[in-house]
């Protein structure tokens, strides 16, 4: 049964990276959050079948075309830059823009030789009608604040309308949209509740575990990691969805390329807690190691968006941080109880040297019962 089960998942997993996705979503420069929301807001004219929206906590612009003709962006001089075909995407190794765009500070430089004046060199760089770029116009690059920031910290403020233009053969089209500053919350208090709720939780292992508290404790803790468990799958999930992945190849290609440690840690989670709900001899050995993993690489992996007003996910950022705190407390809380109910455990004590008291009496038993009536031992 158990092998069907994982053939199964395996033949799933390989039918669904033979699924076409444009692209593994993920950058390898995606933020684990940001202080900068940026926000697509309108195309100019709008196009049927041409879509344009902020991934990557806005870090990247992602185009889909498919108007079944060539969309053009233009680069920081007006040139060529990429063009979305039908049959994929093309980038000009003329234009600057191919370099700069290279990171998310765009610190790139451009090869000698390069000239936006000339004519563009076009090289094939996806099969897909989906681009995905950074774009400087779009987010701030600086390290330093801009001025307005730096003088009023603790208001939101507006950095810039952006645009970017774009061309559908000799008809320009502007794509439009907003820079703006969101102050960070403190990560302060979030650290200190989630170590707080940690302790209470580890705390439980003291309870005996052979007694009626002892077992609604091992039920308890085993609700709670299939619960973070489950979070820490939605998490990287949503990680992807934020990055663009497409349809349910675009996603488990994107788990498996970039977000393969939290994901294992996820189900490692939640199978740990189905085996302490069946009370399993290793059970809380299983949720020690179980537990501090959830912490590491689902937990504290992702604990920048305390600090952190935009998360790199689909929900509201405060979800993303609650979301955060509650596999930290069950990771660490879980691991603290584990070790505590291992450490209880003792073995029952060796006879001593030349004893026989608990050694197997084999005699007869009305043998056993004079000699238990006389006191006399074997």
């Amino acid at each position: 049964m158990i092998r069907r089960l994982l053939t199964a998942c395996a033949a799933g997993l390989l039918g669904a990276l033979a699924v076409g996705a444009p692209a593994l979503a993920h950058g390898a420069d995606a933020p684990d959050g940001t202080d900068y929301r940026t926000e697509v807001t309108v195309l100019t004219p709008a196009l049927p079948g041409l879509t344009v929206r902020a991934v990557e906590a806005g870090a990247r612009l992602e185009l889909t075309n498919r108007t079944g003709r060539t969309i053009e962006v233009l680069g920081y001089a007006g040139e060529p830059y990429l063009e979305v075909r039908p049959d994929g995407v093309y980038e000009n190794r003329n234009s600057p823009a191919t370099y700069l765009n290279e990171t998310l500070d765009g610190d790139t430089e451009p090869p000698a030789g390069t000239d936006p004046t000339l004519a563009p060199s076009w090289q094939r760089i996806g099969a897909e009608p989906v681009a995905r770029w950074h774009d400087r116009r779009t987010h701030w690059t600086d390290e330093t604040p801009p001025e307005q920031v730096r003088a009023d910290p603790d208001r939101a403020h507006r950095i810039r309308d952006w645009t970017v233009p774009l061309r559908d053969g000799v008809t320009p089209i502007d794509l439009r949209g907003t820079l703006d500053w969101l102050p960070p919350p403190s990560p302060g208090p979030w650290w200190l509740a989630s170590l707080v709720g940690a302790l209470v939780l580890g705390a439980l292992g003291l309870l005996p575990a052979g007694r009626r508290a002892g077992r609604a404790v091992t039920v308890a803790l085993a609700g709670g990691f299939a619960l973070a468990g489950a979070g820490a799958v939605a998490f990287a999930v949503a990680r992807e969805l934020d990055a663009g992945a497409d349809g349910f190849g675009g996603v488990v290609q994107g788990l498996l390329a970039g977000q393969i440690w939290p994901l294992l840690t996820g189900l490692g989670a939640l199978a740990a807690g189905a085996y302490a709900l069946a009370r399993r001899p290793a059970a809380d050995f299983a949720l020690a190691l179980s537990g501090a993993c959830l912490a590491l690489f689902a937990g504290v992996a992702n604990a920048a968006v305390f600090g952190r007003s935009v998360a790199p996910v689909p929900w509201p950022a405060t979800s993303a941080r609650l979301l955060v705190a509650a596999m930290i407390v069950i990771g660490v809380g879980g691991t603290l109880a584990g070790v505590l109910r291992l450490r209880a455990v003792t073995p029952d004590p060796l006879p001593a040297a030349g004893g026989s008291a608990d050694l197997p009496d084999d005699r007869p038993r009305g043998q056993r019962r004079a000699a238990a009536a006389t006191g006399s031992n074997p």
